[in-house]
């Protein structure tokens, strides 16, 4: 009997479907694939205009459900579940949050699942959430693939700029491609033959391994730093900006427009500073850094590590 694998997905922009579908490319012929992509009922646009952007920061850090549009999944036995998302806010998206607080998500109880991220750079706190969901789902998380924008920070940042308020993915003159690399995206098919493998054998325990070792997960001990710090103000100001009322209301626009000042001033004119002192930090710290990659680059879940 064919192996079975369920990919869900939410793709705003269509980087992550890209990367899914590289992802099974070379593995189509030996297992059985069904892609289902949920959506919200009131989609966000893409390109996204500044005021939508900034205004959907609340609920995605609080993940605040809104509604799902009917998803449709075919009923049979699945011998795994890929989950592919993206963080919006350094949180899991408001569609895939939703979609994980849903009916629908039922399809994940008792599973083994592998979730894959399509991100600028920081994805720890939204990968933290999502194995918070996938335990509360009776859901076993196996392993991980983050794909990221390997580019500088302050880089990667203009042309995330450039590509969600223009559409304009592609390199320029002076700066490159935007998001997660081409390249990038075409080689996540080697992941397919481990994914495969461990699928039909159902040995799960050193797949995360295995993946690690192909490169699955790269991370830089100063970005849990960032992340920590970066996160905690999001929080606040989540909470700060609700209290004049839920999304698109107009009542909490000077709220979201001061939100918005303060994280480009921080970007553009604190960062250097913080980035340096993250790395002072991490090297004082070596061996707890250490042991603090190792534990987000796993599958393994603590509550309040971020």
């Amino acid at each position: 009997m064919a192996v079975s694998i369920l990919v869900l997905y939410y793709s705003q922009s269509g980087q992550l479907g890209q990367i899914l579908d590289n992802l099974v490319s070379n593995i189509k012929d030996q297992a059985e694939i069904t892609m289902v992509e949920y959506q919200p009922e009131q989609d966000f646009p893409f390109p996204w205009t500044s005021q939508t952007f900034f205004d959907a920061m609340p609920e995605s850090v609080l993940e605040i459900p809104f509604a799902v549009k009917p998803v449709t999944i075919p009923e049979k036995h699945y011998d795994l579940v890929i989950l592919g998302y993206q963080p919006w806010f350094l949180s899991p998206s408001i569609p895939t949050s939703s979609f994980l607080q849903s009916e629908y998500a039922r399809v994940l109880s008792g599973k083994p699942v592998i979730t894959v991220l399509g991100t600028r750079n920081m994805w720890l706190n939204a990968q933290e959430k999502i194995k918070a969901r996938l335990l509360h789902l009776n859901a076993r998380l196996v392993g991980s693939i983050v794909l990221a924008d390997t580019n500088h920070n302050l880089i990667s940042l203009l042309t995330i700029i450039r590509w969600n308020f223009t559409g304009r993915k592609e390199a320029t003159r002076f700066l490159p491609e935007a998001g997660v690399q081409t390249r990038d995206i075409r080689n996540t098919s080697r992941f397919g033959p481990i994914i495969y493998k461990a699928a039909a054998t159902a040995q799960w325990e050193t797949l995360q391994t295995e993946l690690l070792a192909a490169g699955a997960v790269e991370l830089k001990p100063t970005l849990i730093i960032l992340e920590k710090r970066g996160i905690k103000q999001f929080r606040k100001f989540a909470v700060y900006i609700r209290e004049k009322g839920e999304r698109g209301d107009p009542a909490r626009l000077s709220r979201v427009l001061l939100f918005k000042r303060l994280l480009l001033t921080g970007i553009f004119v604190l960062s250097p500073v913080s980035g340096f002192t993250a790395r002072m930090q991490s090297l004082f710290n070596r061996s707890s850094f250490r042991k603090l990659v190792e534990y987000f680059k796993s599958t393994a879940y603590q509550k309040d590590m971020i």
